[in-house]
């Protein structure tokens, strides 16, 4: 007492760190295991700069669990907090988060990745491009956007999969398939050089010329998908690199969707959660679009056999070059799946020889599905359309089964 009283009157201030400490509980109801992330809304707990979560197991140790906090609207503000948590089978797990007034994040080992490169010229490697970006935004006139970004638009990946959204009117989703359960683009950058083949390295995996690649939000005209076009302005940018999960945007500003009605300002969300081989997809509007149609699906792949549960999951299999180059490449297998919840589905189209299209809508102002594939060259994965459709099926089950988590403030 006598020393704190003496720091006192030297004008020494002791001030104690403040915090907010939560207690999480989370709940598997599903005999399987799994790998899924608790996201703790943060406006709530005033300003949080920094965080720390651990797993109190069965003997009441605390083990760190790592996190990440995520700045969504970009106003320098960490609006969310994400971990992850595995499962080996149905049970419950508790964790201890507490969340911090000062600091900074702490830094963790990257499970997913994420960039953006405008080309530079004076690089003549094409995986070694380092003209590093946050977002870009274009005119609508702009003459070739395509071109503009190294890999054509920005991408991301997880240990599982790697994609690519092209930054033009198709706003399509291209594919990279792995041999090994890694993370790649960093190294690659979507450019496999031949070396890096030799060491295993994986490549592009799919052909996707105008279709919806694995889906690809669009127009609707009434008999066919219509490109995002014209638009005012064109936006890809990054929200969150990792290391637990990252987010991308694609912006379209004054979008022309249906000429017998308003523009609209859409914006496509993509979330890659580590460990997961599927991606979220958020659509966002800046006004009701009950009176509009809009069209998602995936590419009918060359020679692909079909799946469709005819409630919203929508699958194929099937071997193409992924390029128009085929003494260079090598046919590719993948597996393809689209996702939607049956209140967006207005129509289920038949399969032509581009797509297996879905029309759909949305009463409000958004909508939501998820996007999932493999490839054949995949050391862990699937080699058989029997294989990748049973996979399928289970994957419905814990979308639709998400675990329960239970906040309480301690």
């Amino acid at each position: 007492m006598k020393q704190l009283a003496l720091l006192t009157l030297l004008g020494i201030s002791i001030a104690t760190e403040a915090q907010t400490t939560l207690n999480v509980e989370v709940k598997n109801t599903i005999n399987q295991a799994r790998t899924e992330f608790v996201i703790i809304p943060l406006e709530q707990y005033g300003e949080v700069r920094s965080a720390e979560v651990t797993l109190i197991d069965k003997n009441q140790t605390a083990n760190e669990v790592p996190y990440q906090l995520d700045d969504i609207n970009l106003d320098e503000k960490f609006d969310e907090l994400c971990f992850q948590v595995d499962f080996d089978s149905k049970g419950t797990k508790y964790f201890n988060v507490k969340l911090l007034e000062s600091g900074e994040p702490k830094q963790y080992a990257p499970k997913v990745f994420t960039e953006m490169l405008m080309r530079n010229d004076k690089v003549k490697e094409k995986n070694k491009h380092n003209n590093f970006v946050s977002s870009l935004t274009v005119r609508g006139d702009c003459a070739n956007s395509y071109n503009l970004l190294h890999h054509h638009g920005v991408a991301f990946e997880s240990e599982l999969n790697g994609i690519r959204i092209y930054f033009d009117k198709r706003q399509t989703l291209d594919l990279y398939g792995k041999f090994q359960k890694r993370l790649e683009l960093e190294a690659t950058q979507f450019y496999t050089s031949d070396q890096q083949k030799k060491e295993g390295y994986g490549d592009d995996v799919l052909w996707v010329g105008n279709t919806f690649g694995l889906g690809a939000f669009r127009g609707w005209n009434g008999q066919e998908p219509t490109m995002i076009e014209p638009v005012k302005n064109r936006t890809q940018r990054v929200i969150a690199y990792g290391p637990l999960r990252t987010i991308v945007e694609v912006v379209d500003q004054g979008w022309v969707a249906d000429e017998q009605l308003p523009p609209v300002n859409m914006t496509l969300r993509y979330t890659q959660y580590a460990n997961h081989r599927d991606t979220n997809v958020d659509v966002l509007f800046n006004r009701n679009v009950d009176d509009y149609r809009f069209s998602t699906g995936i590419i009918n792949v060359k020679g692909s056999t079909e799946y469709s549960d005819k409630n919203g999951l929508r699958a194929c299999w099937g071997t193409d070059y992924p390029s128009t180059d085929t003494v260079k490449w090598k046919p590719e297998t993948v597996g393809l799946a689209i996702l939607l919840s049956k209140e967006n589905i207005i129509n289920e189209e038949p399969a032509n020889k581009d797509n297996y299209a879905f029309v759909v809508g949305t009463k409000g102002q958004q909508l939501s599905y998820k996007i999932t594939y493999c490839s054949a060259n995949e050391s862990f994965g699937f080699h058989s359309d029997k294989e990748w459709f049973d996979y399928l099926k289970t994957w419905r089950k814990e979308v639709e089964t998400p675990v329960i988590v239970i906040i309480k403030k301690h």
